[in-house]
């Protein structure tokens, strides 16, 4: 069975996939037009969602099983020559660590005024006053599956309460309470921090309005840890402009990267990353253990077994 790997070498050790799963024949592509040469005879495919397309697709007419290397598939959902019957898995899960760790950057960094200190520090200026606390504050997480479960565990050891958003579930470890959906703005209203790890869809789009926002404290802070769309960009402009929310923490945003006129960039209570929320540099050790089951387990008929089947 063949397999064709595309990727920069970031994402995943062929290598370390090669000694794991021997019984396959391996095929390595670091860009498209190196995959296009090489795909005609590939089963299985293994590539972030974003970087396949109709054109490789198309051009794969034995593909029978694609393994994302990425949480997110949506990418994969606009592609028209990917036929139906073709497996797709996902790297749902293994992102708890890098996300949490970045929820955390941004709840430590704007309620300590990290950009002030930095600041200070370049000017040789000598500058105290006293520094909020993330302990006894509440993190409401909106959207609840595996990342939120690691990152509301960490936000419990630094003595949060963490309360959850979700229509999925009615319970999850570590968190002390969970509301709907439709309670999202009574829940705004309960955080100091406001993290979205909800996935994109017609309902989550624009969940976070104008309605969301004015509930917030003015000091709360909200991070989107999830996809641009489910903030309404505009509307979020136009609170921190008028200081109704304290800050926020975005790792992405409705067009990447934001326009050169864009005036989050320079808003001092604003952090931007560049979508690095899903990035580690341990990603493919992190991976391997997930690549390497839904191989076997593929390979061997066992698809009942196989982990994170986006659709079959």
């Amino acid at each position: 069975m063949h397999v064709l790997i595309l990727d920069r070498g970031v994402h995943i050790d062929p290598d370390a996939v090669r000694n794991e799963c021997p019984q396959l024949t391996f095929g390595y592509a670091r860009t498209e037009q190196d995959a296009l040469r090489v795909c005609g005879e590939a089963e299985i495919l293994l590539a972030m969602a974003h970087e396949v397309s109709d054109a490789l697709v198309s051009r794969m007419p034995k593909l029978r099983y694609l393994c994302a290397l990425s949480a997110g598939t949506d990418r994969l959902e606009t592609l028209t020559a990917l036929k139906p019957d073709v497996l797709v898995t996902s790297a749902r899960g293994i992102h708890g660590p890098q996300m949490s760790e970045l929820a955390f950057l941004s709840m430590i960094a704007l309620s300590r005024d990290f950009a002030r200190m930095q600041r200070n520090q370049h000017a040789h200026r000598w500058e105290r006053w006293p520094q909020r606390l993330i302990f006894a504050k509440t993190a409401v997480i909106v959207g609840i599956g595996p990342i939120a479960e690691e990152l509301a565990a960490r936000c419990t050891a630094f003595g949060m309460c963490v309360i959850g958003v979700s229509d999925a579930r009615d319970s999850a470890p570590h968190f002390e309470r969970l509301m709907k959906r439709s309670q999202l703005r009574e829940a705004a209203a309960l955080a100091d921090f406001m993290i979205l790890l909800v996935p994109l869809s017609a309902a989550t789009r624009h969940i976070i309005d104008e309605g969301v926002l004015d509930t917030m404290k003015p000091d709360s802070i909200l991070i989107n840890l999830a996809r641009g769309p489910v903030v309404d960009e505009q509307a979020l402009i136009r609170a921190l402009r008028a200081n109704r929310i304290g800050g926020a923490g975005l790792d992405v945003f409705e067009t990447e990267p934001p326009a050169d006129g864009s005036p989050l960039w320079d808003m001092p209570n604003v952090i931007i990353t560049p979508r690095i929320g899903g990035m580690s540099d341990v990603y493919a050790s992190q991976l391997l253990p997930l690549v390497a089951h839904n191989l076997h387990c593929f390979t061997l008929g066992r698809l009942g077994e196989m982990k994170n089947i986006v659709r079959r």
